[in-house]
């Protein structure tokens, strides 16, 4: 029962940390939207680099950009409640059961280190330079909430026996 409950409340972690991002994200929208903005006009990386070709100006992309972070985020926050909801569901029930139930927290859990990996990691860092930024660079946060999510996500996988 401890690591039944351990597993839910590590999902409830990330669905908190989620939900105050997109808490963020919307009552600080035009903060947020600064830093993709930045990260993708490429404006603050190495004055010299060959890479800005790749910068991304117009305002309507940009926010399309920002807009499918946000929808991202809100996919992942709902399949962790909604995991949530079904492990908690299922928590004295057999192991079977139980390990049925952990389906819709499993995508949650990897929507969250795909939205970091890729979108921060593999967009944001290489493709448009992140990394060479010294003001708009989140990939210390993006690096530490992959782990996180990816060890949480192992643990949750993790089959339960009777």
């Amino acid at each position: 029962m401890a690591e039944r409950l351990a597993k839910i409340l590590l999902i409830g972690a990330i669905a908190v940390f989620f939900s105050i991002v997109l808490y963020n994200n919307f009552t600080d929208y035009s903060t947020n939207f600064a830093f993709v903005q930045h990260v993708l006009a490429m404006d603050t990386i190495f004055p010299t680099s060959s890479l800005r070709w790749r910068a991304i100006t117009h305002p309507i992309l940009q926010h399309a950009f920002f807009w499918t972070i946000i929808v991202w985020e809100s996919i992942t926050v709902g399949c962790c409640w909604f995991g949530i909801f079904q492990l908690s569901q299922a928590i004295r029930a057999d192991a079977p059961q139980f390990n049925a139930a952990k389906s819709i927290a499993i995508l949650g859990l990897t929507a969250s280190c795909l939205l970091w990996l890729m979108a921060f990691l593999v967009v944001g860092g290489e493709w448009f330079a992140m990394w060479q930024s010294p003001i708009w660079n989140g990939q210390p946060i993006a690096s530490r909430m992959v782990i996180i999510s990816l060890l949480i996500l192992i643990f949750v996988r993790q089959p339960e026996f009777e």
